[in-house]
């Protein structure tokens, strides 16, 4: 962490340590003063909906209900994306993320319905 070269760690060392990094999608870390504003950092992840997803989220769209498995898979997505946000932070010396912004868009066109990307982004800061 001393000399900000990760490149030799596993992705399990990188995890471990970015755990502590804050997110937060205010403008400050509450209890904590802000020494510097490093950069904007963001993070993206993308997810197939595979066809029996889609099929049945298709069967709740028309007869109402929750769909557990998109629903599932979002949490599983947002988790992916603040988790490699946290890497991003760890990566440029941050304690915290600050301004989080979670954007969710469906791709589509041709044969690649059912895709799903998130976008995490926010500004990575060192604190006091």
């Amino acid at each position: 962490k001393k000399t900000g070269d990760f490149s030799l760690l596993s992705i399990d060392e990188i995890a471990q340590l970015s755990t502590n990094i804050v997110i937060t999608s205010s403008m400050f870390v509450a209890g904590k003063e802000i020494e510097q504003e490093i950069e904007f950092i963001t993070a993206e992840c993308v997810y197939g909906m595979h066809l029996f997803k889609d099929m049945f989220a298709g069967f709740r769209d028309f007869f109402g209900g929750r769909s557990k498995a998109v629903q599932d898979t979002l949490r599983d997505a947002r988790r992916t994306a603040l988790t490699e946000l946290r890497r991003e932070a760890l990566i440029v010396g941050a304690d915290a993320v600050i301004a989080v912004d979670l954007d969710y868009q469906e791709l589509s066109g041709g044969q690649k319905n059912g895709m799903l990307m998130l976008v995490a982004s926010g500004t990575a800061v060192r604190l006091k």
